[in-house]
């Protein structure tokens, strides 16, 4: 993990779009999207029906790794808000633990508005911590601080014959937008205008590396295909 700071706290960054908070023992994460292989099997397209479980185990060995005692997760929790019911039984089990052992908080996003918290947590519309708003989906009006997912931000970095797409944050003074961290999850141009328009032209993708934390301004990048 590397050192990322913003409004005025210190944060670990983890290559696996996962950040921590040291001083309140906090893991954040967005846009798990569960159960979203068996959404599209509904409608005849067949995936693998184990991002939930990979998602889940994911998530439980970096909480294990940081010893975080609470978990945000900034909405699209799950890929509807049925998805809650179609949890398989590894998975569930799995994060009915999580949430027993953590204070664990759910935040609506705009494709699981209706969650509930069947298999443990609290569900929040958003909420303050520290001075943080946490919520969804960033409000470009929002004058305070403020954390979100919602657009699964990825960079592409170019050269040498070479392109390698990396999820990132997107970041400026006041806002940072997460990258998704479910397992079939895809992504959005960090500069894609839609992003822009929430951050502004004085906006940075920042890439976690194993020892560094990669920041690119993002105004007068190539795009990248999402």
């Amino acid at each position: 993990m590397v050192p990322l700071s913003f409004a005025g706290h210190d944060f670990l960054a983890h290559i696996d779009a996962a950040l921590y908070w040291p001083a309140r023992r906090a893991l954040l994460v967005a846009d798990l999207h569960l159960e979203k292989a068996s959404w599209y099997a509904r409608g005849g397209q067949m995936l693998p029906p184990y991002d939930s479980r990979a998602t889940l185990e994911r998530l439980a060995v970096i909480i294990v790794q940081t010893g975080a005692n609470t978990v945000y997760c900034l909405g699209d929790n799950f890929h509807d808000s049925a998805g809650e019911d179609r949890l398989e039984n590894v998975a569930a089990s799995l994060l009915q633990q999580l949430t027993a052992r953590t204070d664990w908080h759910w935040i609506n996003g705009n494709h699981d508005a209706a969650l509930v918290g069947r298999w443990g947590g609290r569900v929040v519309p958003e909420m303050q911590v520290d001075g943080i708003m946490l919520r969804h989906e960033a409000e470009p009006g929002y004058a305070g601080a403020e954390m979100s997912g919602h657009y699964h931000p990825k960079f592409r970095l170019r050269g040498r014959g070479r392109s390698v797409a990396r999820r990132c944050y997107v970041a400026n003074e006041s806002k940072l937008i997460f990258p998704a961290f479910g397992a079939l999850t895809g992504g959005m141009d960090a500069d894609d205008g839609v992003i822009r328009k929430v951050v502004g032209d004085a906006a940075c993708a920042l890439v976690p590396l194993p020892e560094k934390l990669l920041r690119f301004p993002l105004h007068g990048v190539s795009k990248m295909a999402s």
